[in-house]
This record gives C-alpha cells, structure tokens and sequence, in this order.
C-alpha cells in the first residue's frame, strides 16, 4: 500500500496513507468494543477495551511501521535530504496526535455541557470540599514519587541520580495521565534528560488508565452499592437518573442555529482552545481545561438572548463517546510504542503506586472525613487523577451524567496541583 508521495521536495501522506490510518482507528474501535463487552463477575473493561486493543496495536505494529525510515540512512535520498529518516517517521506520531486531540476535544467539551446546568450550583456548595480533595490526591501521589525516588536512588546505584529522577516524575505523570504535568516535567529537566522523562510517562500511563477505570468499577461492587439509591442521593433525593441535561423553560422560543447542536457545541470548542494557549508564567490551561471551562459556561446559562447554546442530550452523548474512543486509541498506540521500548518491571510497580496510593487515601478523605457520597466521591476521583477514561466508565457504571459535575469541579484545581508538583519534585531531587 502506498503510503507516501513524494510532492515538491516533500513527502505527504498520501489518500492511502489515510486511508490506512482510518482503517486502522476503525479496525481498534471495532474489536476494542467487543473486548469492553467481556464481563467477569461484574467487571467489565468498557470503552478502555478500546484502549487496551489501542496498546497491542501500538506495541506490535507501531514501532515496525517507523522503523522502516530510519533504513533511508546511508541511501542517496539520505545524501540528497539529511533529515529524511527523522521527518518521515515523525508523520505517523503527527497523525496520531491529530486523533488523541480530536477525541480529547471532542469528550471534555461534551462534558462540560453536560456538567454545565448543574456544576456551578455544586461548586458553590461544596467549594472548599473539592479543593481539599483534589489538593489530598495529588500531594499524596507527590509524596509516593518522591519515597520512590529516594527508593530507587538507594537501589539502583548504577543509574546517574538525575536520570532516576527524571524517570519516575514521568511515571507520576503518567500515573495521573497529565499530559500538562508531562510537559512541566520535561521543561523543567532540561533537553538532555527529557527523552527519560518520556521513558517513565510511557511506562506508567498504561495502568494510569486501567487501574482508574477498574477502580471506579470495583469500589461500588466491594461497598455493594444501589446505584438507584446512589444517584438519587448526588441528585438531591429527587431520584433522577441525570441522563440528560437540564433543559430551559423557555428551549422552544429560542432560536437554534442547527437542529443537532453543532454550530454551539463547534464555537465552544474554538473558544475552548484559544483560551487554552494563553500562559501565565509558564502555566496554562491546555486545550483539556479551556474547552472544558468553556462548555461550563455555555451549559450554564443555556443561550444568548434568544440564540440556544445548548445542543441536544443526543447530540453530547454521542459526541462524548466518539471523542472518548478516539482519544483511547491516538494515544493508546503512542502508549503501546513507547511501553515495548522502555519497560522495566521495577518501573511499572512504582508507576502503579503512583496510580493506587493516591485514589485509595482520596476515597478514604472523601467517605470519612468529607462525607461525600459515592458517587460525588468517584467523580471527584476521576477529576483529581485527572482520568478522562474513567469519568467515561463512571457515567455508564452510575447511569447517570451528574457525575461529570464532580469531575469538573476537582479537575482545575488537580490540573495545576500536578504540574506544581511535578516541577517541585524536579527542584527538590
């Protein structure tokens, strides 16, 4: 299959090439689905079926794909264009990059329309509640990587120091799956030690999203939750199911752009991302926390004078489950790559750690010191290890979209915790 074209001193993917890049999505989406469908005693893998279907594909096909350009070196083509190798094998990392940012768009604003009518009625109640548990998950994955660190510094003698902690300040992103904690870390290291930071991101991350996902799945089995009880207990005793947004009073005198909602749901994701590049210091919200404050806004207050910005429950239910499936797979093929050409076993345990020790301490804050519900705990979970996978499982395993509220209302605050974190654990080790 042709691939590339060569085009104006360039090479291109060619209509081929992207096909074969749809198929492949298509392909993943397709058997991943029917893995999520696999239950044992109640458990079951979900959409992240799709991303474990993502890591084989990414471990196995990935890596001989690229691998192919770097045979160039030495030929003519190499002699005629230096950089041959390197620029050819950075299209496929491109193209995937493209599908884990349109899937991550296309979920987080979802989310936030969804979380809208209600999220900001929550916030203000239980303000200083999401604070102190977003702020207790993070701190405790910091102080997890750090007795790592100081762990692995005393064993594994060989290894330069700084190439240790570079490492596992990775595995904490990973475990937390933030990729702006990832490019803190990076920044903060220094060009010549943020190749080991990628190490240690790629390691982790496989079971920063497995082990969030099961963790959502398995509490309320072992704690033999009523998910009726439970959902009528984080909607305020009414005892609805929260499927679909709140709708305004006044939705059939308003105007609506399109019938599906597409227009609104398009202008917040714009908005979302250019709100997500403006940087104070070296922070900023990235395009997860700018879509998903601007979706907020929108969901909140439902329109503008007579104009509707809120699109369909339809509409932001399946646009949520497309952005979740494509967003497993861009990065769970990068994940894959990277996991078969940096796995250490020792390394895997300390990112599991990573993952573990924070969501346990954080449930345990939460039921016995906040007094939250279970509900409003798993979602403050999911936003304070900031899982997006995870939020996707709760929402099916809870039947209800609420839950998103608690997810948004943790995720700012874990979203600069974990950043500061990462570049403090760099400063101090």
């Amino acid at each position: 299959m042709k691939i590339f074209e060569f085009f104006d001193g360039k090479f291109n993917l060619s209509i081929s090439g992207v096909s074969f890049l749809i198929f492949s999505v298509l392909a993943i989406a397709a058997v991943g689905y029917l893995l999520g469908r696999v239950t044992i005693k109640g458990v079951n893998l979900g959409t992240a079926g799709v991303f474990l279907i993502a890591l084989l594909y990414g471990c196995f096909l990935f890596n001989p794909i690229n691998e192919m350009f770097p045979s160039l070196n030495g030929t003519w083509i190499a002699e005629w264009w230096p950089n041959v190798s390197e620029q050819l094998s950075g299209y496929t990392g491109n193209a995937l990059k493209i599908v884990e940012n349109l899937g991550l768009i296309l979920f987080v604003t979802s989310v936030g329309f969804i979380a809208g009518p209600k999220f900001f009625g929550n916030l203000k109640k239980n303000f200083k509640t999401y604070i102190l548990l977003g702020l207790v998950i993070i701190i405790s994955g910091a102080l997890v990587c750090a007795g790592c660190i100081v762990v692995a510094k005393l064993t594994m003698k060989d290894i330069p120091a700084d190439q240790l902690t570079a490492i596992m300040t990775g595995l904490f992103s990973g475990a937390l799956t933030s990729t702006p904690a990832f490019s803190a870390s990076k920044e903060a290291i220094g060009a010549e030690l943020s190749e080991y930071v990628a190490v240690g991101n790629g390691i982790a991350y496989i079971f920063g999203v497995i082990g969030v996902v099961l963790f959502v799945q398995l509490i309320p089995k072992f704690l033999k939750a009523d998910m009726a009880v439970e959902r009528a207990k984080l909607s305020g005793g009414s005892g609805d199911n929260g499927e679909d947004p709140v709708e305004m009073k006044s939705e059939k005198k308003l105007l609506e752009i399109d019938s599906f909602g597409i227009a609104p749901f398009a202008l917040a994701a714009i908005l979302g991302m250019l709100l997500g590049t403006v940087k104070i210091g070296s922070f900023s919200l990235t395009t997860t926390g700018g879509c998903l404050l601007v979706a907020l806004v929108f969901g909140h207050f439902g329109r503008i004078g007579k104009i509707k910005l809120m699109p369909p429950a339809a509409t932001l239910k399946v646009f949520r489950e497309l952005g979740l499936m494509l967003f497993l797979i861009g990065a769970g093929i990068a994940g894959g790559a990277k996991f078969i050409e940096c796995f250490e076993a020792i390394y895997f345990l300390y990112g599991a750690l990573m993952t573990v020790i924070p969501m346990i301490i954080g449930f345990i804050f939460a039921k016995f010191i906040l007094k939250l519900n279970l509900l409003n705990t798993l979602g403050s979970i999911t936003g304070g290890m900031t899982s997006t996978p995870a939020l996707g499982t709760l929402i099916q395993v809870s039947g209800t979209e609420d839950v998103g509220a608690s997810y948004a209302a943790t995720y700012p605050i874990a979203l600069i915790s974990v950043v500061l974190a990462s570049q403090i654990l760099i400063m101090i080790f």
